[in-house]
């Protein structure tokens, strides 16, 4: 695995993950997140909390599974169109672009982040510091 992508996984997916809190237990996906990822805190009433993920980022209802892509570059991201489409986008403080969306379809929630600055790529909603510090 290389570091950037080890770094990536152990900053947004290993907090508070079951399977255990370093990469020591990764499993390549098809998209170099974990694949064994699971979320071990559960809010009631609100759903799983993905601790390593900032707000915004970091709530899914507990029936869905929860979906992280890791790119190390946008070209090797999903195609967006209208059966995969991006709801919002943030520059997270580690300079990662981190894409919120959904598959319409199939009602699946999804999370991108790829690493480096790459909003200028992707067309949603940006959503600023200043939204997250006034979300609940």
């Amino acid at each position: 695995m290389k570091e950037e992508i080890k770094k990536a996984v152990e900053r947004y997916q290993c907090p508070g993950c079951v399977c255990g809190s370093d990469t020591s237990c990764y499993a390549e996906g098809l998209d170099f997140g974990c694949s064994k990822h699971c979320p071990g805190t559960v809010i009631s009433g609100a759903g799983k909390i993905l601790l390593g993920m900032p707000k915004g980022f970091n709530l899914f209802e507990s029936h869905y599974k929860v979906t992280i892509s890791i790119f190390e570059k946008f070209e090797y991201g999903w195609g967006y169109n209208k059966f995969n489409v991006p709801v919002w986008k943030h520059l997270d403080n580690n300079g990662n672009t981190l894409v919120r969306g959904v598959c319409p379809r199939i009602s699946l929630p999804w999370i991108h982040i790829f690493l480096g600055n790459h909003m200028s790529k992707i067309d949603c909603i940006e959503i600023s510091k200043e939204d997250m510090r006034k979300m609940d």
